[in-house]
């Protein structure tokens, strides 16, 4: 999406990026800043990184399913470079924020520097530790070396797409088994929820199904095109199918977050209502698509480096802006603590992210062989 043309971009996508960021901001302030500043959205802005999930999931399995269907093919030597280029840089330079100013970091224990570098941080982790929220990086890390293998060795098969709906599904069910099996093992009481975070929230085998829904979508664009021709004709009804859809999965985890039928089946449920949203955004008729949020775009493009900086710089000014006499949940400290979430974004992505974007166009500028 960076290296679109202005003309070619898709709105409707720059506002669901932005949404996301935003929802995770939300989140993050309710949690490690101060309770309440954003009511029922900071409770449930930690969906952000599930809508993360459906678009990067979306995203990468076009990107994957376009190479394939093309006349050079697929090269799984450029795909990774684009993507190590894409999101190393950012990640390796916030991260030696954390190990190399001890002040950034402040009183939150590090976890060895290993599971760092090998994207396994999220593994069995402790809620509180410094950078936790490289948990989803992870996440996602993990899941862009395991698609596009998984997906050549399916295209190997005879009948693939057969196969690969079959993977689908079965990254549903999976998902949905495992959550059973580790709720009844780790969260169900009297163990309590700390080990719904370690076990669940954070787990990679918990989580990919909701990947699984973005790169669903793109197999559908790719090798269904009449049907993709026929629901991007019905974008509104998708938007309000999504709508609806998120808005019950929001009351249901508002309300129910750590309860058994709403761990096992929501979290894809949620994926699901995310794609919906996806479709709608790439439906030309609907609202969602034609709708052009003032600033979204620049947020999308800013999301990742966001996304990397904002926690640890809402908890450093915290006390710096108590002492001047701001209320956290007041609008100036809001004001003051958006503006320096956006801004030192802008700086990660303009420094460090958007000279590597310059060597992947020109060294790797795309996927195919």
């Amino acid at each position: 999406m960076t290296g679109s043309p202005l003309t070619a971009r898709l709105y409707g996508l720059d506002t669901l990026r932005a949404l996301a960021i935003v929802l995770v901001f939300t989140n993050h302030y309710e949690l490690f800043v101060t309770p309440g500043a954003f009511g029922f959205w900071g409770q449930v802005g930690w969906t952000g990184v599930d809508l993360f999930f459906a678009l990067s999931g979306y995203l990468i399995g076009n990107q994957i399913f376009a190479a394939m269907r093309s006349e050079h093919g697929f090269s799984l030597p450029r795909f990774y470079a684009r993507r190590f280029l894409r999101t190393l840089p950012n990640f390796y330079f916030v991260l030696a924020l954390y190990y190399l100013w001890p002040a950034f970091r402040g009183d939150f224990a590090l976890l060895p520097v290993w599971k760092f570098l090998t994207f396994t941080q999220n593994i069995n982790l402790t809620p509180g530790t410094a950078f936790s929220h490289a948990w989803s990086l992870c996440v996602e890390e993990q899941f862009y070396v395991l698609l596009p293998a998984v997906a050549l060795l399916i295209a190997a098969c005879r009948r693939s797409l057969v196969w690969a709906w079959i993977a689908v599904a079965a990254s549903f069910a999976a998902g949905m088994l495992v959550r059973a099996y580790l709720w009844e093992e780790y969260v169900h009481l009297p163990r309590g929820g700390m080990g719904y975070y370690k076990y669940i929230y954070y787990a990679s085998w918990c989580r990919f199904d909701e990947l699984v829904a973005g790169v669903a979508l793109a197999l559908l664009k790719n090798y269904h095109l009449a049907a993709w021709s026929r629901i991007t004709s019905h974008g509104n009804r998708s938007l309000l199918a999504g709508l609806a859809g998120a808005g019950l999965m929001l009351a249901l985890f508002y309300h129910h977050h750590f309860d058994y039928w709403v761990t096992v089946l929501g979290y894809p449920a949620l994926a699901m209502s995310f794609s919906l949203l996806l479709v709608a955004a790439m439906s030309p008729g609907s609202a969602l698509y034609r709708l052009r949020v003032p600033g979204a775009a620049s947020l999308a493009l800013w999301s990742y480096a966001i996304y990397l900086l904002h926690k640890q710089l809402c908890m450093l000014l915290a006390p710096v802006l108590q002492r001047h006499g701001y209320a956290l949940d007041g609008l100036p400290a809001l004001a003051i603590m958006i503006a320096m979430s956006i801004g030192t974004g802008w700086l990660l992505y303009a420094l460090v992210e958007t000279p590597f974007m310059y060597l992947r166009a020109r060294f790797v500028p795309a996927n195919h062989r």
